[in-house]
């Protein structure tokens, strides 16, 4: 296991991904869910990671787009988001300290938390546009 390191570079960010995201691939909760929709695009998928986390966490604005919008018709509830949650909780107590570290873990809640209310209505107001 890496030893525990501040987030301070797009390496770092990497790691983060990488780690999670190997993780949820294979959780029997959210693997599925994820593969269903990524299919063979994983690639893709974590380049744009890295970019979402770059900008969020260190201020570097190389991330483009609308995060929810991919999100808005998944197969999700509430034990999705605690799961997702969890893992990357888990993920960044293992790999890393400090504030960047202790900001991810409170922005990844939040994400989760108004993806959550949003993925909701969206499920039970079907003819509302993303």
């Amino acid at each position: 296991m890496e030893s525990q390191r501040q987030i301070l570079s797009l390496e770092d960010i990497k790691l983060l991904v990488n780690t999670f995201y190997g993780k949820v691939r294979e959780d029997e909760l959210l693997g599925p869910v994820f593969d269903k929709r990524i299919e063979d695009r994983w690639p893709y998928h974590l380049e744009k990671m890295y970019t979402f986390w770059q900008t969020t966490l260190l201020g570097e604005h190389t991330y483009t787009g609308r995060p929810f919008p991919p999100h808005a018709t998944l197969p999700v509830e509430h034990r999705h988001f605690s799961r997702w949650v969890s893992l990357f909780t888990e993920t960044i107590d293992e790999l890393f300290t400090g504030e960047k570290a202790e900001e991810a873990k409170w922005r990844a809640s939040k994400i989760a938390e108004m993806f959550e209310m949003k993925v909701w209505h969206f499920q039970n107001n079907p003819n509302n546009i993303v």
